[in-house]
């Protein structure tokens, strides 16, 4: 027989996983938007109550800050994968718009892209936080382009850039994939025209 005791924590344990967490409330903001999205809602959600929830996330703020960086990971258009040197950047670019709208329509519960949805809302702190996501994506597109097509990036990156924002508002609108695909095909022979 052993005398060894079984030490356990002290505290309440956790009732919940957080990265679960970071899951389903990035599901409310994405399908509601942040702005109505309250704590109460998100502790519900949880089956939490709020001191669990400030304790782990610290705040509304905090928790966007981590769905947000969980989205660019999981969710995101894959910059990377797209713009890739072997391809014309013209090709690049209507692969990505093609992409977009493919990944903005890809759930109705959940439409648009999280992070151009979060350069809209209301609070200027979490407006902020999607912000920088977005002016990180548009540079990295910028550079691609500018690498090959210095003299057009500026007006080529605004116009992709105000395409994806366009196909997110209107994916969040009720448009249909083949509407958004459609759309995206459209803008890539436009950049296709000035690229040639």
């Amino acid at each position: 027989m052993s005398d060894t005791k079984t030490v356990r924590p002290r505290g309440r344990p956790r009732r919940f996983d957080p990265e679960q967490a970071v899951v389903i409330a990035g599901e409310l903001f994405h399908s509601r938007g942040y702005d109505a999205v309250s704590v109460a809602d998100v502790t519900d959600a949880l089956g939490i109550n709020p001191p669990s929830f400030y304790s782990a996330f610290g705040s509304k703020l905090g928790l966007y800050g981590r769905v947000l960086d969980r989205y660019a990971i999981t969710r995101a258009v894959p910059l990377a994968d797209i713009l890739r040197s072997d391809r014309s950047v013209a090709e690049c670019l209507a692969a990505l718009l093609e992409e977009a709208a493919r990944r903005y329509a890809e759930d109705p519960e959940a439409s648009g892209c999280l992070v151009v949805e979060g350069t809209r809302c209301n609070d200027a702190e979490a407006r902020e936080a999607a912000r920088a996501y977005n002016i990180a994506a548009e540079a990295e597109i910028r550079d691609f382009v500018t690498a090959r097509h210095p003299e057009s990036a500026a007006s080529i990156v605004d116009f992709v850039a105000t395409t994806m924002f366009g196909l997110s508002a209107k994916a969040r609108n009720g448009h249909s994939l083949d509407q958004l695909v459609t759309t995206a095909r459209l803008a890539a022979y436009a950049i296709a025209a000035v690229l040639k």
